[in-house]
């Protein structure tokens, strides 16, 4: 079975691959922006010498890019989309490359399509303080008031589903939380934003829903490729969810002191309402970043369930603590290093 795996040579993107080895998949396409991309799935290559890794190099962005990349595929794991930047490029690097994508598949009824969506398209802002997210809750209906990123991972959805309707081709997403690990981010916004060397923390008592990296991978392949899973959606977080708060005290002990400034979530949203008011008044002179949207959205504090993506077999590879134990112990080299 021929699997396409774009973004290959991003974060989850590479675990992806070793995990669909370590499933024991050896025709494997790993679509890849630049030749330096393929740097660390050499190593891969080396660990699974019985397996095909073939690379394609190209931007999904252009028509031709994408049809060499789809051709052939039997399994498409999606996993390319925009991170950062400008809402244009965030929309270009997700939807119209999806897009693209989607028309390199053509009329293909056979194929199974795996999408790696986010949590962030669901509309938590109006669900209260402490609701529980699950694959039900709503999709975000207002995705411009919350964040670029949202926005065009909640258009990209649309847009496979769109073609499903229309294709009838086999459909899996899976919309992971928080991922973490070694060559991650240190703080996800869920905990706080760091402005200079300070921590703005905004997470408080809040569950974060953290995914270990290979945990992530392993989701993504178990759900990707289980035959009953078509069709369906598959939140991603672990078992075992620290607090904003604990994990925030488990960085300062192992890895380094930051000086945190916590703002209350009332706080914060006394601040949001203040910078929304000026930015009216000001006719738009501060831009308006911080809304009580955005805060409803990001920082009142949800509960996480994982019982069904549980319940097709997934386990996780890597505990909580083993995870943040990994974590840490690389940020320290990572710190030591620069």
């Amino acid at each position: 079975m021929k699997i396409l795996v774009t973004g290959a040579s991003g974060f989850l993107g590479a675990a992806v691959v070793e995990r669909l080895l370590a499933h024991g998949y050896t025709d494997v396409r790993c679509n890849v922006r630049q030749r330096s991309g393929t740097v660390k799935l050499e190593a891969l290559r080396r660990r699974y010498p019985e397996a095909t890794l073939q690379y394609c190099v190209g931007n999904l962005k252009y028509p031709e890019h994408a049809a060499r990349a789809a051709d052939g595929a039997q399994t498409l794991f999606h996993l390319a989309a925009g991170l950062k930047g400008a809402a244009a490029d965030l929309f270009s690097d997700s939807v119209v490359a999806s897009r693209n994508l989607l028309d390199a598949v053509g009329e293909n009824r056979t194929i199974r399509i795996v999408l790696v969506s986010s949590l962030s398209v669901y509309g938590v802002a109006g669900l209260g303080r402490g609701a529980q997210v699950s694959e039900d809750t709503p999709l975000e209906a207002n995705p411009e008031r919350r964040d670029y990123y949202s926005y065009s991972k909640l258009c990209q959805e649309e847009l496979f589903r769109e073609y499903q309707r229309k294709r009838g081709f086999e459909l899996v997403v899976l919309r992971p939380g928080v991922i973490y690990g070694p060559g991650g981010g240190h703080f996800s916004d869920r905990v706080g934003l760091m402005v200079g060397s300070r921590l703005l923390y905004l997470g408080g008592d809040n569950v974060l829903p953290l995914t270990y990296l290979d945990n992530c991978a392993e989701a993504v392949v178990v759900a990707g490729t289980a035959r009953h899973t078509a069709g369906e959606t598959f939140n991603v977080y672990d078992d075992d969810l620290p607090t904003c708060r604990q994990y925030l005290r488990a960085y300062q002990q192992q890895v380094r002191k930051v000086r945190a400034i916590p703002v209350s979530y009332f706080g914060l949203r006394l601040l949001s309402w203040i910078l929304e008011r000026y930015h009216r008044y000001s006719k738009g002179q501060l831009p308006s970043v911080l809304t009580q949207y955005k805060v409803a959205s990001s920082w009142a504090g949800n509960r996480f369930d994982n019982s069904k993506l549980r319940s097709i077999g997934w386990r996780p590879l890597v505990s909580t603590p083993e995870g943040l134990l990994r974590a840490f112990t690389a940020f320290r080299a990572e710190l030591r290093s620069a």
